[in-house]
């Protein structure tokens, strides 16, 4: 499967959707698509990793950094993952802990408690 990033806006949120294995060599693909969102002002972004596969230490790496980079500047970002190989990974790691887990697209852009 082919490395990708589309961006798209829903309400107030940023949703960049992912396709694809998220590594050494996919990676700074990845944060520079993340960070030129990021340096536009987007402050509340999504990142829907329904479509990835695989995401090793480097990719992880990123989505920290974009975490740190976003929050302070007063934003909200997510996370969608609905594979169970993501979703165990991310527990492992914990980052479950530091970003908000979604099921769909359509849950993390619900904004009913803001």
């Amino acid at each position: 499967m082919e490395f990708s990033v589309a961006v798209a806006t829903r309400g107030r949120w940023e949703v960049l959707s992912v396709t694809g294995e998220i590594d050494m060599a996919t990676a700074p693909r990845f944060r520079q698509r993340l960070l030129a969102l990021i340096s536009t002002g987007a402050q509340n972004v999504v990142i829907d990793l329904t479509e990835v596969d695989f995401i090793d230490s480097t990719g992880l790496g990123v989505l920290m950094g974009a975490a740190k980079r976003v929050r302070s500047a007063g934003g909200d970002i997510r996370l969608v993952s609905v594979g169970s190989r993501l979703a165990d990974l991310i527990e492992l790691t914990r980052l479950d802990r530091v970003l908000d887990v979604f099921d769909s697209v359509s849950a993390a852009t619900e904004d009913s408690g803001l």
